[in-house]
């Protein structure tokens, strides 16, 4: 049932996107021959007429699309009609184009504004994170360093959590052998290893079969995670010494040993990388019974875990007023279209894998989920970031997406005149191919996901 309620919404979403398109079409005069939800491939599930504009509904129901004369060879409407869109003006043809975004911007909003109404609130972006239990089974740091069920998450080296990510994000850049040492921990290494062995060679490989006495082991410092990470989806590159494979491959073989017998293939400074690489400190702050707490450093595995299972509450921001409705509804909508805005450059600049893709069946399994554990509001507050989701995805200056269309106009009115059909033919073509290739690509993710348990 919840999965009919999410497929409504997100159906509501793509006939609002394409009615933008169509009633401003329709105010400036200009003829629009079809309205259509979903892409005509495939039979049609249903037809109609409403006054002079043909409605089809069609079986393939991933979009959705609004048709001019312009688009159909055999239309009887003159070729110099101004009931034509490419015989309109730019700025007529860029408010008709835009319009689609437009009216998804303005239903997010709605929507938002609406859950505010009833509720009494809007989500902070900010989230309490609860400790819900301590996994068994291995020997995990979180047995040792004194956490309990029920513990909420205060701070983890000095940085506040008030997102999972937060908190995932420095445990993970503090899981143990992480691959790199800071440039000062591995001269203290190379330091170490001559003073307890004087023989050793400064420069150049130890000779082979010399016993090398190995110092013991310690701890790293705490891993200090730039709070861009968290603000930002900056990618970060820590500054220090990066462990080759082979300087990698040594460090688990001579992982808890006091001496080393040389291969007559390694240096000092190679040797005292992979001794210098080890556990990392977490420091964290929990409140329990209503005081902070403050645990034993916890020390994360090799995957950056402490063997606890969280649980996270969203923090809502009381509605006091109208004009507090409005503002904070805004304000929602403005910070997730950030988070959207970088999110969508880190899957251009290849930081999110295609791998992590998801589209509209996990969105759909997702959306029914949190209308069936957390309610309607929930599900609208998240069709409200879909559509502005899918406001920003339309504006990438892409052919066959609205964006598409507007770099075209932006060129016409640089260049004075449109550029020449059949390049924009060509372009679109391309296009629309790459969009579903993408969108196989996603849908392949969606279903893995679900067969896998993922979702």
């Amino acid at each position: 049932m919840h999965i009919i309620t999410m497929l409504a919404l997100l159906s509501i979403l793509i006939l609002v996107h394409e009615f933008g398109h169509f009633i401003v079409a329709r105010m400036l005069g200009i003829k629009v021959e079809r309205f259509g939800f979903g892409l005509p491939f495939g039979p049609t599930l249903y037809e109609t007429k409403w006054k002079d504009v043909k409605i089809c509904v069609h079986s393939f129901l991933l979009g959705g699309y609004v048709s001019f004369p312009d688009d159909d060879p055999d239309s009887e409407i003159p070729k110099d009609s101004p009931q034509r869109i490419a015989n309109r003006k730019v700025w007529e043809r860029f408010l008709v184009v835009s319009a689609g975004v437009t009216a998804n911007v303005i239903i997010a909003y709605v929507i938002v504004l609406m859950v505010a109404g009833f509720s009494g609130s809007v989500p902070a972006n900010k989230y309490n994170i609860f400790v819900e239990e301590l996994q068994e089974g291995k020997n995990y740091a979180s047995h040792q360093i004194g956490m309990q069920p029920g513990d909420k998450i205060l701070s983890a080296n000095g940085t506040k959590i008030d997102s999972l990510f937060k908190f995932v994000t420095t445990a993970k850049r503090s899981k143990k052998s992480n691959g790199y040492i800071t440039y000062e921990r591995h001269a203290r290494m190379v330091n170490e290893l001559l003073e307890l062995n004087p023989g050793l060679p400064k420069e150049g490989a130890i000779p082979l079969g010399t016993a090398v006495k190995l110092p013991a082991p310690s701890a790293e410092g705490q891993v200090e995670v730039p709070q861009d990470i968290f603000s930002g989806y900056t990618e970060y590159k820590p500054q220090g010494k990066y462990l080759s494979p082979q300087e990698q491959k040594l460090r688990g073989e001579i992982r808890e040993k006091q001496e080393y017998t040389s291969q007559g293939d390694i240096t000092v400074s190679q040797l005292a990388a992979a001794i210098g690489d080890t556990v990392h400190p977490i420091s964290i702050v929990v409140q329990r019974n209503g005081v902070p707490v403050s645990l034993n450093p916890a020390f994360p595995d090799t995957e950056g875990l402490i063997g606890i299972k969280l649980r996270v509450e969203e923090v809502n921001v009381p509605i006091k007023s109208v004009g507090d409705a409005l503002g904070k509804s805004a304000e929602y909508l403005q910070r997730n279209a950030v988070y959207m805005i970088k999110g969508l450059w880190m899957i251009v600049t290849g930081q999110i894998p295609l791998n992590d893709l998801h589209g509209i069946v996990a969105v759909t399994k997702i959306g029914s989920d949190i209308i069936e554990n957390r309610g309607i509001w929930d599900g609208l507050l998240l069709t409200a970031l879909i559509s502005i989701d899918l406001a920003i995805v339309n504006l990438l200056p892409i052919p066959a997406l609205d964006g598409g269309h507007l770099m075209f106009l932006f060129i016409e009115k640089l260049r004075g005149r449109p550029v020449e059909e059949k390049t924009q033919e060509a372009f679109a073509k391309y296009g629309f191919m790459f969009l579903i290739g993408l969108m196989f690509i996603i849908i392949f993710n969606d279903v893995f996901a679900l067969l896998t348990d993922k979702l």
